[in-house]
């Protein structure tokens, strides 16, 4: 019987997470936006006026990187920094009315890709897959978090 950490899963996520970032950048060229870019703007669309340590969080990307892909979207007039009034060293994060603009344009192209990735595979398949993969993400969580790994390589020997 096999186990679950003799089947090797790992490399098919990858190659499923980098092509839909292919085909997804593939589709969004038209908009001048990346995947990640997206993902900030749908973020701050859900969200604005948070901080850019906050969107860090909400993306689980590093501050630095965050800072950076805002410093892009901002020259390219997607986003706007604005004081933050009880706190001088600090920005709020605001979407400008160009990104208000493509916001519907992106969710299309986000749907119909999904759509076109899980053609075939019915509703019940589709979400016992997240779930699993809930699972797994929430245990790879737990690991960063030093609250697994140890006590089941020692007891499993």
């Amino acid at each position: 019987m096999t186990k679950p950490e003799d089947m090797p899963f790992g490399y098919l996520l990858q190659d499923v997470t980098l092509l839909f970032r292919k085909h997804f950048d593939r589709r969004a060229v038209r908009f001048g936006l990346t995947r990640a870019q997206w993902r900030a703007i749908k973020m701050l669309h859900r969200r604005e006026n948070v901080r850019q340590n906050e969107l860090a969080e909400f993306l689980e990307m590093e501050p630095i990187a965050v800072g950076r892909l805002i410093d892009r979207l901002q020259t390219a007039g997607f986003v706007e920094r604005r004081p933050d009034p009880k706190d001088r060293r600090a920005w709020r994060l605001y979407l400008t009315e160009q990104a208000r603009g493509v916001v519907d344009g992106m969710e299309d192209i986000a749907r119909g890709l999904r759509r076109d990735a899980t053609a075939g595979i019915g509703i019940e398949e589709l979400e016992l897959t997240l779930s699993v993969l809930g699972r797994i993400k929430d245990n790879l969580l737990a690991l960063e978090q030093g609250e697994g790994g140890a006590g089941r390589e020692q007891a499993s020997g």
